[in-house]
């Protein structure tokens, strides 16, 4: 599925998102295909389940940022022994299927639902930020500045080999902007400071 956000405003809160297409990889049936989507993006968001990485299409998005917002969840995807060994993070899996991309780990440790929330325009007090991380610094740069443009600030966690301090089992993959009510209710901002907290306090077991 592809979004064209020139012009378009999120909400009521005000900001602008320049003209970009953003290709979506795993948004369902409706819209196109994952080829589809992978040739028209500028930008292109893969969100699928990690089993099912080596499935992206690989020429289309040669040269093109990528927006990895995949986690391992072994229960769904099966053990990885890769993953499971630490000797590779869910994203360099991802980035070694496309060597000519560009892989940014991003959004994986968000609740949609918070994700929709607290987007807010810079330079807001509450502003969230999200973590992220890539072995390409232009790649970063692009992914902040898309950020940016929709509702949040970016923190940079390093390279693909330290993305796993925000995924799963780490207090960074969710907790800081859970509200009282949990999944259940709205979420809290979460500034750059607390997230680097978190990824400070991050332990592989």
């Amino acid at each position: 599925m592809t979004y064209s956000t020139g012009g378009m405003r999120s909400g009521d809160r005000g900001f602008v998102v320049d003209m970009t297409t953003i290709g979506s990889i795993g948004s369902g049936n409706i819209g196109g295909t994952a080829a589809d989507a992978a040739q028209a993006g500028d930008i292109v968001v893969v969100s699928i389940p990690l089993r099912a990485y080596p499935t992206v299409p690989v020429e289309p998005l040669a040269g093109k940022v990528v927006l990895d917002t995949n986690n391992y969840y072994p229960q769904r995807d099966g053990h990885i022994a890769e993953l499971d060994d630490h000797q590779a993070t869910s994203s360099e899996l991802l980035q070694r299927h496309l060597p000519g991309s560009h892989v940014v780990k991003v959004f994986n440790n968000i609740h949609f639902r918070h994700l929709l929330q607290l987007a807010s325009p810079a330079g807001s007090a509450d502003r969230s930020a999200l973590l992220i991380a890539g072995d390409d610094d232009a790649a970063k740069a692009t992914a902040a500045r898309f950020l940016d443009a929709i509702g949040y600030d970016a923190v940079d966690a390093g390279p693909l080999s330290e993305s796993w301090r925000f995924e799963p089992d780490t207090p960074a993959y969710g907790l800081p902007y859970l509200g009282p009510e949990k999944l259940s209710g709205p979420g809290r901002p979460a500034g750059a400071a607390e997230l680097q907290q978190a990824l400070a306090k991050a332990r592989r077991s």
